[in-house]
């Protein structure tokens, strides 16, 4: 085992300060993903800072109309809330989802957002990753790729992100709102938070070095059915093949965002427009420019029919 330092921060602020200090300094708080990766020494942080004391668990009313939700809610509790459910039913659907209750009742909202890839190849420290040593190759590139991206992939890296609240997030247009380790805050939108692997895909996210998440909020809420279908290879306890959550009104226009494709939810507005015009249409205008492989070939039709499934369900 590994030694680490450990300290409780008594307030967002001095969280951040105290990462910034440290070059491999983690936070923590439901530590649902973070310590198995500690356990296979994919993760080993020399300091690690427990924000769970930080009062980051309440929802609360935006004066825009929406709900800011602490970093530290609880998948369980955000999937519950009244409000969640009623005016953002496609993320309640999503969360739950998502894992299983035990972890739910564990995982938090920001610890959700920042979890690390599924990718076989990541997790197998015998063979080469980018993501967890930058510049030794990709396995997963000529290897088994069922689970893996067909878009926004590069020559470094095809893995994809195992988030669902993620995708429902990105459908309903959430920011993130962070604080920097000399106190300043600043409010990330979601389209811009999780990053494409290009050369360097151990960068996943926009978050600088310290920065810590604070809250989610979410804009007024949108009209129209809320739907979240996720395809798995069994029941429960699975990550998503395919994931689509979306927002239908009743001509059958909306927005959807895809999760199980990508290294991030995948939404494109050209694909929305041809919603109206059925699953087909709308399908091929996000998977446009797709790259598969001879295992995950099949995510390009699977796609289709979830949307089509989606759209069918909407139309009531």
């Amino acid at each position: 085992m590994r030694s680490f330092t450990y300290e409780r921060a008594a307030s967002p602020a001095e969280a951040a300060a105290a990462a910034a200090r440290q070059a491999k300094a983690k936070f923590i708080a439901g530590g649902t993903n973070l310590l198995d990766l500690m356990k296979l020494e994919i993760e080993t942080p020399g300091h690690l800072i427990d924000v769970n004391g930080l009062n980051l668990d309440t929802i609360e009313p935006t004066p825009e109309g929406g709900l800011r939700i602490g970093a530290l809610v609880r998948n369980t509790d955000l999937a519950a809330d009244p409000r969640i459910r009623r005016d953002y039913g496609v993320l309640s659907r999503a969360l739950l989802a998502g894992a299983s209750g035990q972890l739910r009742n564990r995982a938090t909202t920001a610890g959700n957002l920042l979890q690390r890839t599924r990718c076989p190849y990541f997790y197998d420290t015998a063979q080469p990753c980018n993501k967890r040593k930058p510049g030794s190759g990709c396995s997963a590139i000529g290897g088994f790729s069922r689970h893996l991206a067909v878009m926004g992939t590069s020559e470094a890296c095809i893995a994809t992100n195992p988030s669902d609240m993620a995708v429902a997030m990105r459908v309903l247009d959430a920011a993130i709102e962070t604080v920097k380790p000399d106190g300043a805050a600043r409010t990330i939108p979601i389209a811009e938070f999780h990053r494409l692997p290009g050369e360097t895909p151990h960068v996943e996210n926009a978050l600088e070095q310290g920065e810590l998440i604070t809250a989610v909020t979410l804009p007024k809420p949108a009209g129209g059915r809320h739907i979240y279908r996720k395809v798995r290879d069994r029941a429960s306890y699975a990550f998503a093949l395919v994931s689509v959550a979306a927002v239908i009104g009743r001509h059958g226009e909306g927005r959807f965002a895809v999760g199980g494709i990508a290294p991030k939810p995948w939404r494109m507005q050209a694909a929305e427009a041809e919603l109206p015009r059925g699953a087909k249409a709308a399908s091929a205008a996000l998977l446009a420019g797709a790259k598969t492989t001879h295992d995950n070939a099949f995510k390009l039709s699977l796609v289709e029919r979830t949307l089509g499934a989606v759209l069918h369900e909407a139309r009531g």
